[in-house]
């Protein structure tokens, strides 16, 4: 008996020490995939900044420009760009080390519901800067340069900048996961497309109640945060009703 027991302990042991040797390996060609993009990425700092702050440059007045405040900002802000650009851009090398380590304590059926996801959440993480860099920028730089009172010129902090725009194009990319969201949440039992639509009243407030957290305090970014929000809550359920094929058998149940 008791060598039985020793035998399970060692054979749960030796499972332990191989999932966290696996973990490891995991962990480390995600991390080689961003420095190798980081390492690719990294001549191209300065012209990679330059394209980020372009959609500011266009709203300035003619002679005004961009400050460094700090001794070391010209050098490390475009790098540190670099850094995140290369961690955004290597997302998906990140998510396919999470999801190898993950996929064999699935079931089949799991995978196969689980594989679209990870794609959709990519794609629409970009989707959400994208739609970030080329509709809010410019609309919120003009508004905030032709805002400014007389007398003052605009001139921006490149590190201050960058920690701003940043800041936004995550809150977007995050916004845009919400077709995701509701997809799994539906999935996972804890409510149907039903009871989603319902409810659309309030996830509109929420949506801009996020968009005055996630934004700066003006109207602009708040609106073009939360409107996308909504519709993409709208897609959401749609999705779900097509990903979920269980889901009218559990809403008979809760009607009965």
């Amino acid at each position: 008996m008791k060598r039985a027991e020793r035998g399970a302990e060692d054979a749960a042991e030796g499972s332990l020490i191989s999932h966290l040797i696996e973990l490891r390996g995991r962990l480390i060609k995600a991390v080689l995939g961003v420095l190798l993009i980081f390492i690719a990425l990294a001549p191209f700092a300065d012209l990679l900044f330059r394209l980020l702050a372009d959609p500011l440059m266009r709203q300035l007045p003619e002679g005004a420009g961009m400050i460094a405040t700090q001794v070391a900002s010209p050098f490390l802000t475009p790098f540190k760009l670099t850094l995140v650009l290369a961690v955004f851009v290597a997302m998906p090398v990140v998510l396919y080390q999470v999801w190898a380590f993950i996929a064999p304590g699935l079931y089949s059926q799991e995978r196969r519901f689980a594989i679209p996801l990870l794609a959709s959440s990519v794609v629409l993480f970009y989707l959400g800067i994208t739609f970030a860099y080329f509709v809010v920028f410019p609309l919120m730089f003009g508004f905030f340069t032709a805002t400014a009172p007389e007398g003052v010129t605009v001139m921006t902090d490149i590190s201050s900048y960058l920690d701003f725009v940043l800041t936004l194009c995550f809150a977007f990319g995050l916004a845009f996961e919400v077709p995701v969201a509701t997809v799994l949440i539906v999935w996972a039992g804890l409510v149907t497309p039903a009871t989603l639509a319902k409810n659309r009243a309030y996830v509109f407030l929420g949506a801009f109640v996020v968009g005055m957290v996630l934004t700066p305090p003006d109207i602009i970014s708040q609106t073009l945060l939360a409107l996308p929000v909504y519709m993409l809550y709208e897609v959401g359920i749609v999705m779900s009703r097509i990903a979920v094929p269980g889901h009218r058998e559990v809403e008979q149940q809760k009607d009965a």
